[in-house]
């Protein structure tokens, strides 16, 4: 697919303004020379969804030297003084075909584009002082309908703007990027080597640090939302944002409090388990330096996947069919070439017909796949990109497994552990890997398609369709965290254990599942507790002891456990009576 987009594909059509013709406009030693700006012929159809496949507006595009500076249409200027000004904007063969656009509007250029000149006025969008105007079929049509086509435009002109700008950023601030990246690294190292002395209080520092930041900012934020309450002439949205901001900021300092007294315990454990991992990775330095390997196989991964996608966006044509004066011309409909089309015999087989533009495209089995092979680059994306995560994970789990294992340390730890265990991920789990990654980007490649109709629903008023989404996007996004934890985990029973993922990942998955269930079991029992002792206060002693046996008997499948728990319960709160 990679091959055949970049036959195929020309990137400087997304740079560079291009006409219908595949010339560029402003290009020297050629018919486009002193036209430096493109014009559309119907910028209304360019609102039409299909712009972000192709990346080009579905409508006749002219390069020309400058934008029409008034409301004119086709039938209004025919036969007219405006004529004259009217034709420099249809093509060059208009004698022959009469290509003309059906209507021009007041426009400015705008990167080497015309865009209607807009303006707005107590509110309202005009263009040359109209809000309304006459399209190609005398029809008045709203200014809001250019707005939005103009709109399209440059939501795509933006993502072609911002591309270069990041490319242009990168090659002027790269040696500040790799100043940053050492001192990091140099931090990091620092932090990590620091831990096997003072986990401990580094560990109450960050706390300490973590709690003060955060109530620092609800003292901020309270002192701002009190000195702008104060004003008359402040701004209402400012009081709120603050206001707000003090709530989520209190509500974060309560839960971290929280988190703190109830886990307090648990912090020790988190203190043993970091002076265990800076002492593994101060045996195994090599894993500090893993992550630039992992690193670049990312940026291979994503310019490959960029590089493709801008190829196979950039592979469409302009494409011409016959326009035929009578319907029984046997070459209606047919593809032509605009620039031979009379020395071909149709214009002598058909009388009067025109070689006029239809799409943008093409009519080749690739060009109709087009948006295909772009979901189909997404998904290869997602998946290569899972893969090297779950290579990262795989690696580094059979480094430290090493180390964990090793009966003296660090006598015992392999010469090469980082490097071996690379190998042997590669060797021996390449399937494991890939199936796991394969799960999740499915389930990412579904959230994709979701966000997608979000974003075309959300001007809808179908609030039915609009709550389905939310639901689906809700759901799918915690299916999808909760397969990247079991895949996490399954990647490292597996270098662990050296099993296949179809033998981990069930068991992994049902040591969850008897958590949730014994968890289920505990609520259920305090509930039926709660009801045991409601009843208990409305009926008399010798109901009450039927009913507790008549329960036993009906759970007695639940084993005998479960049986005596429940007379424990009875007979308690029999006794507290």
């Amino acid at each position: 697919m990679g091959t055949v987009a970049w036959i195929q594909g020309d990137p400087r059509k997304l740079v560079y303004p291009t006409d219908s013709q595949g010339q560029f406009c402003g290009q020297g030693n050629s018919s486009n020379a002193n036209k430096a700006i493109l014009f559309y012929f119907n910028m209304l159809k360019c609102a039409s969804p299909t712009i972000l496949i192709d990346l080009q507006c579905p409508t006749t595009q002219l390069c020309v030297s400058k934008c029409p500076d008034r409301f004119l249409t086709l039938l209004d200027a025919r036969n007219t003084n405006s004529w004259k000004y009217y034709r420099q904007f249809c093509k060059p063969e208009v004698i022959r075909d009469e290509d003309c656009p059906s209507m021009i509007v007041p426009s400015r250029p705008f990167l080497q584009r015309c865009f209607p000149d807009f303006s707005r006025r107590n509110g309202v969008w005009t263009v040359a002082n109209q809000t309304v105007f006459k399209d190609g079929d005398n029809n008045r049509r709203s200014i809001n309908d250019l707005k939005e086509a103009a709109r399209s435009i440059a939501r795509l002109l933006n993502v072609r703007e911002v591309s270069t700008q990041m490319m242009e950023d990168y090659a002027s601030s790269w040696k500040w990027i790799l100043i940053g990246l050492a001192l990091a690294t140099m931090v990091s190292l620092l932090f990590i080597f620091l831990l096997r002395f003072t986990a401990f209080l580094m560990v109450w520092t960050i706390i300490f640090c973590v709690i003060s930041a955060v109530g620092y900012g609800i003292w901020l934020c309270y002192w701002e939302y009190n000195a702008l309450s104060r004003r008359s002439e402040a701004n209402v949205s400012d009081i709120n944002m603050f206001l707000v901001a003090v709530i989520l900021l209190c509500m974060a300092e309560v839960v971290f409090v929280m988190v703190l007294i109830f886990l307090r315990s648990r912090l020790s454990i988190t203190i043993a388990l970091l002076k265990a991992g800076s002492q593994a990775i101060g045996c195994i330095t090599s894993t500090l330096f893993y992550p630039l390997v992992t690193f670049f196989f990312l940026a291979v991964c994503v310019s490959y996947a960029a590089v493709t996608a801008v190829f196979l966006a950039s592979s469409g044509n302009a494409v011409y069919k016959v326009v035929p004066a009578d319907e029984r011309c046997i070459y209606a409909n047919f593809t032509c070439n605009p620039k031979n089309f009379s020395q071909t015999n149709v214009s002598s087989v058909c009388t009067a017909s025109r070689c006029l533009f239809a799409f943008y495209g093409g009519e080749s089995l690739y060009h109709r796949y087009i948006l295909v092979l772009h979901l189909c680059n997404l998904f290869m994306f997602l998946w290569l990109l899972n893969f090297i995560l779950a290579l990262n994970q795989c690696t580094l789990a059979g480094a430290f497994a090493s180390y964990y294992w090793a009966l003296v340390k660090p006598r015992d730890v392999p010469a090469c552990p980082l490097s071996s265990s690379f190998s042997r991920a590669i060797r021996y789990h390449t399937g494991s890997l890939a199936f796991g990654s394969l799960i999740l980007a499915l389930t990412q490649m579904v959230r994709v398609v979701l966000e997608y109709l979000d974003y075309r629903l959300k001007g809808s008023q179908n609030g039915c369709a609009r709550f389905l989404i939310c639901c689906l996007k809700s759901c799918f996004w915690c299916l999808e965290h909760f397969i990247r934890f079991l895949n996490r985990n399954a990647y490292i029973m597996v270098r662990f254990f050296t099993c296949y993922f179809f033998i981990i990942e069930p068991r992994f998955l049902l040591r969850i599942t008897d958590k949730i269930d014994l968890f289920f079991f505990f609520l259920m029992l305090s509930i039926f507790e709660t009801k045991l002792f409601l009843f208990r206060t409305c009926c008399n002693e010798q109901n009450f002891s039927l009913i507790v046996y008549n329960t036993c008997v009906k759970l007695k499948a639940w084993g005998p456990n479960v049986a005596r728990h429940v007379i424990l319960c009875g007979l308690r709160e029999h006794r507290s009576f």
